[in-house]
């Protein structure tokens, strides 16, 4: 498919999109209004309750939209990458899983248990995002007058934190090329150091649901 048809594509695949939350938006707000599953909470209530315009609810779901997608298939891409480029860490992903699967029974799903148990599997996730951190960075303020590396940063300006730059710092990553999951065993490195979720009140809220949506791909994937 060429780029510009793949384009026409997504356009196409966006305005659907937005028309099926315009639907849901207006469904929700007419539920409110009638006083309808008052208690219920979610995000689009939430930003219906603080008189949000409906074209900038729409705007702000479909960017969660792309960003719980587009992050997670980015990671699981870069680990299937990297278990076929390092057998030895695949056999040992391997290993680890196949003592979860023999510990259930026929058809019985995971569960939390079986996911704390993922250990080596998750040290090898994070290394992959280590290295391959699906979010660049972000934007932030200066809240006050800083020095970084010999400049003054002024308060008001803003400021770019890049995370493939701080996950390749030889400070905290020892041979920062290598591919080795165990860095991420036991405590693991510095805090602020591994950012792939971002850090501090501002980290990325699916966190923990990317980790379990990555482990349970990854159990999948190698059993």
């Amino acid at each position: 498919m060429s780029q510009v048809r793949l384009t026409i594509v997504h356009v196409q695949a966006g305005k659907v999109v937005r028309q099926i939350v315009m639907g849901l938006i207006t469904k929700r707000k007419k539920e409110l209004e009638m006083n309808i599953n008052p208690d219920q909470m979610d995000v689009m209530t939430s930003m219906l309750h603080d008189d949000l315009d409906a074209v900038d609810i729409c705007k702000k779901l479909g960017a969660f939209f792309v960003a719980s997608f587009d992050t997670t298939s980015s990671a699981i891409t870069f680990i299937i990458k990297s278990l076929a480029e390092y057998p030895h860490v695949y056999q040992r992903v391997y290993e680890e899983q196949m003592e979860i699967l023999k510990a259930k029974k026929e058809g019985e799903p995971l569960n939390w248990e079986d996911v704390k148990k993922m250990k080596y599997t998750w040290c090898t996730a994070s290394e992959v995002l280590r290295l391959y951190p699906p979010s660049i960075g972000a934007f932030r303020e200066a809240k006050t007058d800083f020095s970084y590396g010999g400049y003054t940063i002024p308060k008001g300006w803003k400021i770019f934190w890049n995370a493939h730059t701080t996950h390749k710092n030889p400070k905290y990553f020892l041979d920062p090329k290598k591919f080795d999951p165990l860095r991420f065993d036991g405590s693991g490195p510095p805090p602020y150091t591994f950012v792939p979720f971002g850090g501090g009140p501002y980290m990325c809220p699916g966190k923990e649901y990317a980790r379990l949506q990555i482990l349970v791909f990854m159990h999948n994937i190698v059993t």
